[in-house]
């Protein structure tokens, strides 16, 4: 079933598609031009050999850190992975696309299929067509996106923010924005309001923490059964 559809994907939209693939065995992926997205987004809710009459989810995405390591956890010895910081770019991983991407998840009950579908935007105007008038679903998806990564959807017809203050400054999903964020709110007594400050709380990394069959706990158990 998934072979066939990559198969009519193809077919159908030799010129508009930058990249289809199947992974995994049956998840296809489209890749789309923000400039094609609507025409495309069309054809496959309309047409009777897609009727992807459903938009399960939309997403943005930031790569602007893909590739980028943190902690050395490729590799083990007799004391475990290391938690030594070892920043960096990884060369298997390295991005050439651009920054921002939307994706689309669609469903397709009378065929029983499913796509997702990508499109990447410029990183200085992130921009792309709603498809809201498409799927109405969209609506609130859409502005999160806006809300979260900063990426337009031109044609919206209500597009503000939906998890923030109205006031709120920064795309708290932007890989560049700071964990603590760039201020905090308090009651204050003497203006009887809530006040914005700038964030008091210092960055830091953080250490995760990996519990795991391996080579110490390993050797401790042999050691026990052995005492015991």
């Amino acid at each position: 079933m998934s072979q066939t559809l990559v198969d009519n994907l193809k077919k159908r939209f030799a010129s508009l598609l930058t990249g289809c693939e199947l992974r995994y065995g049956d998840e296809v992926t489209i890749e789309v031009s923000s400039e094609n997205i609507r025409e495309v987004c069309l054809a496959l809710r309309d047409e009777p050999q897609f009727e992807f009459k459903q938009l399960i989810d939309l997403c943005g995405v930031d790569y602007l850190t893909y590739g980028d390591t943190e902690w050395a956890t490729e590799s083990a010895s007799s004391s475990g992975f290391s938690r030594g910081r070892v920043k960096g770019k990884d060369p298997r991983h390295a991005w050439q696309k651009e920054r921002f991407a939307v994706v689309y998840h669609l469903i397709s009950y009378s065929k029983n299929e499913r796509v997702r579908i990508r499109s990447f935007v410029a990183e200085d105007f992130p921009v792309i067509a709603s498809v809201m008038d498409i799927w109405q679903v969209a609506d609130w998806f859409e502005r999160e996106a806006f809300d979260l990564y900063g990426i337009i959807f031109e044609g919206h017809p209500d597009l503000r923010r939906i998890l923030t203050d109205y006031g709120f400054i920064g795309h708290p999903l932007r890989k560049d924005f700071p964990l603590t964020g760039e201020v905090e709110m308090r009651y204050d007594e003497e203006k009887t309001r809530v006040v914005y400050e700038p964030v008091s709380i210092d960055l830091r990394v953080l250490v995760p923490k990996v519990i795991r069959d391996d080579n110490r706990y390993l050797e401790r158990a042999t050691e026990e059964e052995s005492n015991g």
